[in-house]
């Protein structure tokens, strides 16, 4: 298993994680300016990374011609005033490679894709589920149930993404993932602990746990073509607009002079980490990974809220939660270790018999 799609996806989800205790500052802001916000500034973050990084389509060492074939001058002498045509170049001689592959326009390729197609419903959805109706479903969920309820539902997508990811993948769900991914939920849920709600609280947290789990699910089918930057970047535009136009039909335009200089760095802090740095780390991972694994690593979400809890001031973790800890340690350890291949040995030619020689057709 590569290590680094393993931490680009543990970081993404430490930052998540460390985003609850942040959102808190938020709760007397107008919540849809300041989404637009967050994402318009993520969006801008995310495009100029892409500027940063863009490059020239790599041109490979076999179409380089290092020897390009010149005739040589005709002396003066032998010039004659008649139009000689000159003897065809040789096939062995002639460069197979036209000379536009030989010299590459130096056009760059766009880093960020334009979506086409069934492409827009698939990003639509990602921008739908897992930015607009997640971060409603939040607000409305606390107040009807407590926290720990919203974040035992989310710690239930694990075993959803190993499950059904796969099956967008075009393969089969390893029992190992699952089994992992049930263990990793199940120290997640220790580490949340269990809190109190009611009908409509219960509702609300399945809203949240399935918007979490179609934020991956539904960005597979594009992550191919467009990549984790061009996921994320479209993602969050329409995230912008969709929030812009909800902030401005509900809270009115005036929301912007309500917000204050903490709602102001708290936005800046989930606009910075926890959508631009953490949208591309975690598409990377699940990039590179695959679904099923990639979602193992949702379980450090709840222990980096608990660490960011203490690091705030809050008190130390009980033992339940010391035991949730080491059971998703337990689940990351059987779901991202992979078995090691059996090693197939390499044919061997056998020795020709005395007195054999090759056929015509494999003489040189």
């Amino acid at each position: 298993m590569k290590a680094l799609p393993v931490l680009a996806g543990a970081a993404g989800m430490i930052f998540v994680g460390g985003s609850v205790a942040v959102s808190g500052h938020l709760a007397d802001a107008p919540m849809y300016t300041v989404q637009a916000l967050r994402y318009a500034v993520a969006c801008l973050l995310l495009l100029l990374w892409a500027h940063l990084t863009r490059r020239r389509p790599p041109t490979s060492h076999a179409t380089r011609s290092p020897y390009p074939v010149r005739r040589p001058p005709t002396p003066h002498a032998a010039r004659s005033p008649y139009p000689v045509r000159r003897p065809p170049t040789p096939h062995a001689a002639r460069s197979p490679i036209p000379h536009a592959a030989r010299s590459p326009s130096p056009v760059r390729r766009p880093p960020v894709l334009r979506p086409r197609g069934r492409e827009w419903w698939w990003l639509l959805g990602v921008t739908v589920t897992g930015l607009v109706i997640f971060n409603v479903a939040l607000v409305q969920g606390s107040r009807h149930a407590e926290p720990a309820v919203i974040g035992v539902a989310v710690a239930c997508v694990p075993i959803l993404l190993a499950a059904a990811g796969p099956v967008l993948e075009g393969r089969r769900p390893a029992v190992r993932v699952l089994t992992a991914a049930t263990v990793v939920t199940a120290g997640a849920m220790l580490v949340q602990g269990l809190g109190r709600t009611d009908a409509t609280g219960l509702f609300w947290a399945a809203v949240t746990f399935a918007c979490e789990a179609a934020f991956t699910l539904l960005a597979v089918p594009v992550l191919g073509r467009h990549g984790p930057l061009g996921v994320s970047v479209h993602a969050t535009w329409l995230g912008a607009a969709m929030f812009a136009v909800l902030g401005l039909s509900t809270e009115g335009p005036a929301a912007v002079t309500r917000i204050h200089l903490d709602d102001l760095l708290a936005g800046a802090y989930l606009a910075v980490l926890v959508t631009a740095v953490a949208f591309l780390l975690w598409y990377t991972c699940v990039a590179r990974l695959g679904t099923g694994r990639a979602g193992l690593l949702t379980g450090l979400a709840p222990i980096a809220a608990a660490a960011t809890g203490v690091a705030l001031g809050g008190p130390l973790p009980s033992p339940a939660v010391w035991l949730g800890i080491t059971t998703v340690a337990a689940g990351l350890a059987l779901g991202l270790s992979t078995p090691t291949p059996p090693i197939t040995p390499a044919p061997t030619t056998p020795a020709p018999r005395p007195g054999w020689s090759p056929p015509l057709s494999q003489r040189r």
